[in-house]
């Protein structure tokens, strides 16, 4: 077991820089979406790749990369999910046309494997009452850096080149690589055994079916035979993936503590949770920004939009080490049930659609309050129901199921949006009616997961034991 690091407070702002910039990896593009037809000379469907590519990357890379960290050191395959990054982000910043760009997008998504990977080093080098605090903040960035990402996007985008912003990227890529390289100790603690090629190509190919059909539903037809292929092929892979899984001596996700009880139910639980939070973001900007003619908007700018939401990211950094003082207290399955009835509050208040600018701050303020709470419990209970030495490729897959959750709420709004629409200024916008839908959809899975974390059951006697042969071994 390596030593405990003596600079606790440095370790955790440096591995929480890292979470905050995969968070603005993730949202970097949004803003400019319905500019860059125009600036990059491509078709709207081929500039929406710059979104579909990094989510498709994060979600094939967390998994592997967190169990290339549990393998082989997880200090060391952060810091090359780092440099994947600032690669990415530099060939965006010089990219000739909207191919190459795309390709710099998908890089800059090996950055979500960032966050499990600081959670489980966390684990490794702080003591136990500092772990609790580090990763309620290392988790509560995903959240906190889509706050501030959009407003920082649409400042930049407003004053100078779109090609600044991926210049930026890389920079501060190469900040906290050198950070992370001085600052963060390596980890001793390793799993035993080899990296499981075949189960990484399969667990890669199910995703890749899947989540291409979850995103590109709403523009290609859910009814459309590539989006039913594709359906059908990552329900096949991930069948034949399972089996291979199950009988692996190494396998890349040991299905056997990923169906505990206290894991498989947290896992559930952060779909469910992850589109909670995610309406919030995605919604509330869209109706800031919709004219007054809509009878909901409010016609503001961009970046005025993005001020109103900073308020947002505030709340989530003020309550994420709340959230670890109510779990060293009184456990994070408590955590997780206050933070996800507190984000049914936010999203049912958010559901009526707020008469003014103030009310929808308060109303968002509420649910980012929830999710700062909920997404902080998730990978203490994780971490409590799985070995040291599988904790990076248990977080990487419970974050992989908060992708999902966002990608679920992302494909829903485009759904509803599209099915519920009203003219203003000879423009077509969503109706105030498909906003209610989002929001009600999102306050009941916030309920769903809160009666979920309610009734999941704490890691058995059998399986702490489990645990304890692990560590001796």
């Amino acid at each position: 077991m390596v030593a405990l690091t003596p600079r606790p407070a440095l370790v955790i702002a440096v591995l929480a820089s890292c979470g905050l910039c995969v968070s603005l990896m993730q949202t970097l593009v949004i803003p400019l979406l319905p500019q860059f037809p125009r600036l990059l000379n491509a078709t709207p469907a081929t500039v929406a790749w710059l979104v579909t590519a990094t989510l498709v990357a994060g979600a094939v890379c967390a998994p592997l990369l967190g169990r290339l960290g549990d393998l082989y050191g997880r200090r060391r395959l952060l810091l090359v999910a780092l440099v994947l990054v600032a690669v990415g982000s530099a060939l965006g910043a010089a990219s000739p046309d909207v191919g190459t760009l795309i390709v710099g997008r998908a890089m800059q998504g090996a950055s979500l494997g960032v966050v499990p990977l600081g959670m489980s080093i966390m684990r490794d080098l702080l003591r136990a009452d500092r772990v609790g605090s580090g990763v309620a903040l290392m988790s509560s960035s995903l959240g906190i850096g889509g706050a501030i990402g959009l407003p920082l996007t649409g400042v930049v985008a407003q004053h100078t080149s779109w090609r600044w912003l991926f210049a930026g990227a890389a920079v501060l890529a190469l900040v906290l690589i050198a950070l992370v390289a001085i600052l963060v100790p390596a980890s001793g603690e390793r799993a035993p055994g080899r990296f499981d090629f075949p189960g990484a190509i399969g667990l890669a190919g199910a995703l890749v079916c899947m989540l291409l059909a979850v995103s590109k539903g709403s523009e290609w037809g859910w009814g459309s035979p590539l989006v039913i292929g594709l359906l059908v092929a990552a329900a096949a892979l991930f069948v034949v993936w399972g089996a291979w899984e199950l009988r692996a001596r190494s396998p890349l996700v040991d299905l056997r503590v990923s169906a505990r009880p206290a894991v498989l139910w947290t896992n559930v639980a952060s779909i469910l949770i992850g589109f909670a939070m995610f309406a919030g973001f995605l919604v509330t900007t869209q109706i800031l920004q919709a004219p007054l003619g809509t009878g909901y908007g409010f016609g503001l700018s961009l970046v005025a939009a993005g001020i109103v939401m900073l308020p947002t990211g505030i709340s989530m950094t003020v309550f994420s080490p709340v959230s670890a003082r109510i779990s060293a207290r009184w456990g994070a399955r408590t955590t997780l049930v206050l933070g996800t009835s507190i984000l049914v509050v936010g999203n049912i208040a958010l559901a009526f659609l707020p008469a003014s600018i103030p009310l929808v701050l308060v109303a968002t303020s509420v649910s980012s309050i929830g999710a700062a709470l909920s997404y902080s419990a998730l990978p203490m209970l994780i971490m409590d129901a799985v070995p040291p030495t599988e904790t990076a490729a248990a977080n990487s897959l419970n974050t992989l199921m908060r992708q999902l959750g966002t990608s679920s709420c992302s494909a829903v709004v485009a759904a509803v949006a599209t099915g519920f629409t009203v003219m203003t200024d000879g423009q077509m916008f969503p109706a105030g009616t498909a906003y209610t839908v989002v929001f009600a959809t999102a306050a009941a899975g916030a309920a769903v997961g809160c009666v979920i974390a309610a009734l999941t059951p704490r890691p058995q006697a059998a399986e702490v034991c489990e645990q304890v042969l692990a560590e001796a071994a």
